[in-house]
């Protein structure tokens, strides 16, 4: 009878069990100052395409060359940093399912059988064996009960951190999207400028085979050929140097997506054309900016958890109760008699703490400090996303704005060259103009392959810092964050 009853006051232990003491989170708004600055870069914004707006999921197969998707997909199949991502979710799961399995009771199963024999018997007279045959089968359960919460907070700090990580995920699959397709972008501009340079490099060539039969007939001075000679020479040094830029952005390519390299630069040698992105609208400038960012949601789990530490460091300090029983069978057979037991128990255990010398207050204000540090990093990566995506706005807007100008001076100088080297081969012009005419030409060409890489990188680093088209579940939900907050002093139950 007095087992029934103590088994009927485990419903009002479990109503007691609801209690949870500590701060109570709200989640912070990822709301900057620096977002009022936004909108002015609207309208540089490309116009809709096909009269919907991108998705960012996969941006990069919005580019013109399907190489680019391609190579990403390759990276994202095979690179190491995304398989320790993926392995950081596997243990963060597999911590979140410790923590939950401390909610429920445990039972255990215990077996054992022991045979023994002895000698018995008088000196000089003989002996005599027995035999003994001790056997025992018990089940054993406990059950701490969550009276204030600590398991349960527990457990929800497990799971925050299991969307941390997977938000993780997802962000080392955008840095890496960005990687793959900054560094082609960089080896495609890299390729034209050395294209160029080498057909400056042939043009220079030719002046000084022109201008050596000049000296030599007494038509020029021999400081005429030394010039060009000398400016022969820096423009193979030159190319030199920018195809060593090549073959190491080959190199990084190599590394990222794990391709060989005869086969990447197969690949590569398709096309050499600089890829640029299809027209569309970013529409979650501003407004959406921040919360589709994976690393802000990595800071807001992160801080969520911390908070839940502080409901479980507050929990310690309070009486923690436990409901244990045990059944079991027992036999034990000696000399060819046997018996038989069966035990059974149940009861329950309370654990008060009393005197620590301060530890589990210690704990409660090391777990506090653990909050207020996650809430600055988290303010911190508000800003710093913030401060990202208005530069890639800046970027974008400058290097469009620049694109059509640096174009014209391109044009303008190359005719003003090709005029100075027509006049250079007649006869009538000066070396000394045709160098200068050639090095501005040079420069305003460079110019113009660098805008057009500007211009593109900073489309990339745009997606890149608008997350890449992930989504914050609740923000799917149109669920508004509270206003942000402190982990406050007062308790609850």
């Amino acid at each position: 009878m007095r087992l029934f009853k103590m088994l009927g006051s485990v419903p009002l232990l479990s109503v007691i069990a609801g209690c949870v003491v500590g701060p109570t989170y709200q989640e912070p708004s990822p709301a900057t100052s620096s977002q009022a600055v936004l909108p002015q870069f609207q309208a540089s914004l490309p116009p809709t395409a096909a009269n919907g707006a991108a998705n960012l999921t996969d941006w990069w197969s919005q580019f013109d060359d399907p190489l680019v998707s391609e190579l990403v997909a390759t990276a994202q199949a095979s690179n190491p940093s995304l398989a320790q991502a993926l392995a950081r979710i596997a243990q963060a799961r597999a911590a979140a399912g410790s923590a939950g399995s401390a909610l429920f009771p445990s039972v255990a199963a215990d077996a054992s059988s022991m045979r023994s024999k002895s000698l018995t018997g008088t000196t000089g007279l003989g002996s005599a064996s027995i035999i003994t045959t001790n056997s025992t089968a018990a089940f054993d359960a406990s059950w701490e009960l969550d009276l204030f919460g600590g398991k349960r907070k527990t457990a929800e700090a497990a799971n925050a951190r299991v969307f941390a990580r997977n938000a993780d995920w997802y962000g080392a699959k955008v840095s890496l999207a960005a990687e793959v397709g900054s560094t082609l972008v960089n080896y495609r501009a890299c390729v034209a400028i050395a294209a160029m340079l080498a057909q400056d490099l042939k043009s220079r060539e030719q002046t000084a085979q022109l201008t050596a039969l000049k000296v030599k007939a007494g038509f020029t001075a021999p400081a005429d050929g030394a010039l060009i000679n000398g400016s022969t020479a820096d423009a193979r040094q030159k190319l030199v140097v920018q195809r060593t830029e090549c073959d190491l952005d080959v190199k990084a390519l190599v590394a990222l997506t794990d391709i060989a390299e005869p086969a990447l630069r197969t690949k590569l040698a398709v096309n050499e054309r600089l890829p640029t992105p299809r027209g569309f609208v970013v529409e979650s400038v501003p407004a959406q900016a921040l919360s589709q960012r994976p690393d802000i949601a990595v800071a807001e789990r992160e801080l969520a958890a911390a908070s839940a530490e502080i409901n479980v460091a507050q929990a310690n300090r309070y009486p923690s109760l436990s409901l244990l029983g045990s059944i079991g069978i027992g036999g034990f057979r000696f000399d060819g008699s046997s018996s038989r037991s069966d035990t059974w128990s149940f009861g329950p255990s309370l654990k008060l703490p009393l005197f620590d010398a301060g530890l589990l207050r210690a704990q409660v204000d090391l777990a506090r400090g653990r909050y207020d540090e996650a809430y600055a990093g988290y303010q911190l990566q508000v800003r710093t996303a913030a401060r990202e995506i208005e530069e890639a706005l800046v970027r974008l807007d400058a290097a469009a704005r620049r694109e059509d100008d640096a174009a014209l001076a391109a044009k303008e100088y190359e005719s003003y060259f090709r005029a100075n080297d027509d006049k250079f081969k007649a006869g009538s012009g000066s070396l000394f103009e045709l160098e200068d005419a050639r090095r501005t030409f040079l420069s305003a060409q460079q110019t113009q392959i660098s805008v057009q890489r500007e211009h593109v990188t900073a489309w990339i680093a745009l997606y890149k810092a608008l997350g890449g088209g992930w989504r914050n579940g609740k923000e799917q939900a149109a669920v508004t964050p509270a206003t942000p907050a402190r982990a406050p002093d007062t308790d609850r139950s």
